[in-house]
C-alpha cells in the first residue's frame, strides 16, 4: 500500500463566522492510497475546537506511514491512536480504494441505501443582524436555513431573519456561545418563531443546565457528541446529534453511532465541517438514517475540486464515482 498525504487550502466565498471565529479559507488534509494500481482518497478537516491543526494531523498520518504502507485496514485504523480528523481520512479513503477495487459501490459495501437525492440545510454566517437578514433575504427560497448565532444581538438576529425569509425552515446553531442565564428566553423565542432544531446552545462543558429549562423545540448536540460512548451521558438533555465524520473518527464508527443513536431514541443529524465535495461523498451515505441533512460545504466555497458534487439550489444528487465511492 502506497500513501500520500496533501495539505491543502480552499477560498471561502467571502468569510465564514461562527461564535469562536471567523476564516476564508478552508484548510484540509487529503490522502490517496493505492494498492495494485487502485487508488481511494479522502479528505478531512482538523478542528482547532479539538486541539488539532492541519501540520499536527498530516504529520501524525505520516508518523503512522509504516503501519499504514503494510497493510491497513478500517478495524486497525483505532490501534493506531490517531487525531480524529486523521482517523476519518484514512478510514474514507479505505472505503474509496475497497469500491475501486472490487467495483461495488461504498454504499452497497456499507449495507446502506443507494445515495438519492437529498435537501440539504444552507447556512448562514454568523454577522450583525441586519447583515444576515439581509443574506436570509437573498436565500429566502432556499428550504431549509441554518443560522450561525452565538453572540449578543441574538433576539435581533432572529427575529430579522424570520420577517426576511418567513417560508423558510430555520434551525439553529450557536456554536456553545448561549449562556445558561439567557437560554430559557432564547428557546422561546426560537419556539415563538418557528425553529425546527437548536444546535449546542451551551458549551459542552456546561450543558447540565439543559436538564433544567423546558424547550418546545428539540435541541442537538455537536460539540457534545462524538462516539457510541457519549450518547449515555446526552440523555434528557438532548433530542438529536449532529453526526459529522471528522468527529467521529471516520464512516465506519460514524455508521455505528447512527444505529446506536437511533436504537436510543436520538434524531440524526448528518453535519459537517467546512470542506470540499470529497469530505461530503461519504456522510451521504449516512443520509438513509438522518433527520436532517447539513452537508452544504461545496456551496460556501468559492470553488469546489474535479467531479464535485453536483446542487440544485439545495438539492445534493449523489456523488460522482470518480470522486468518491
Amino acid at each position: 500500500m502506497q500513501l500520500e498525504i496533501q495539505k491543502e487550502s480552499w477560498p471561502i466565498a467571502g468569510r465564514f463566522s461562527i461564535a469562536r471565529g471567523s476564516k476564508t479559507t478552508a484548510e484540509v488534509v487529503t490522502v490517496r492510497l493505492t494498492v495494485n494500481g487502485k487508488s481511494g482518497q479522502g479528505e478531512c478537516v482538523p478542528y482547532a475546537r479539538y486541539r488539532e491543526t492541519v501540520a499536527a494531523t498530516a504529520n501524525a498520518i505520516e508518523a503512522a506511514r509504516p503501519q499504514i504502507e503494510a497493510g491497513l485496514s478500517r478495524n486497525s485504523i483505532p490501534g493506531l491512536n490517531l487525531p480524529k480528523s486523521a482517523a476519518n481520512v484514512l478510514d474514507c479513503a479505505l472505503w474509496d480504494l475497497e469500491a475501486k477495487s472490487s467495483g461495488i459501490p461504498a454504499w452497497q459495501l456499507a449495507r446502506v441505501p443507494a445515495p438519492q437525492e437529498v435537501t440539504t440545510a444552507y447556512t448562514l454566517s454568523l454577522d450583525t443582524p441586519q447583515l444576515m437578514a439581509e443574506a436570509a433575504a437573498r436565500n429566502a427560497h432556499r428550504p431549509l436555513l441554518k443560522l450561525k448565532l452565538g453572540q449578543d444581538g441574538d433576539t435581533d438576529r432572529l427575529k430579522l431573519i424570520r420577517k426576511a425569509a418567513p417560508d423558510a425552515r430555520l434551525i439553529i446553531d450557536a456554536n456553545e456561545g448561549w449562556r445558561a442565564d439567557q437560554l430559557q428566553l432564547l428557546l422561546d423565542l426560537c419556539a415563538d418563531l418557528g425553529v425546527e432544531l437548536i444546535e449546542q446552545p451551551l458549551p459542552a462543558s456546561d450543558d447540565n443546565a439543559l436538564l433544567r429549562v423546558k424547550h418546545r423545540v428539540p435541541v442537538c448536540a455537536d460539540e457534545s457528541a462524538h462516539g457510541p460512548e457519549s450518547l449515555a451521558g446526552l440523555k434528557g438533555k438532548y433530542d438529536a446529534i449532529n453526526i459529522k465524520l471528522d468527529k467521529t473518527g471516520g464512516l465506519t464508527p460514524a455508521l455505528q453511532l447512527a444505529r446506536a443513536a437511533q436504537s436510543e431514541g436520538f434524531r440524526i443529524m448528518v453535519g459537517c465541517m467546512l470542506a470540499t465535495s470529497l469530505a461530503m461523498a461519504p456522510a451521504l451515505l449516512l443520509a438513509s438514517l438522518a433527520d436532517m441533512i447539513d452537508l452544504d460545504g461545496p456551496l460556501l466555497l468559492a470553488k469546489d475540486r474535479d467531479y464535485g458534487l453536483r446542487f440544485t439550489g439545495s438539492t445534493i444528487h449523489p456523488a460522482d464515482p470518480l470522486l468518491w465511492g
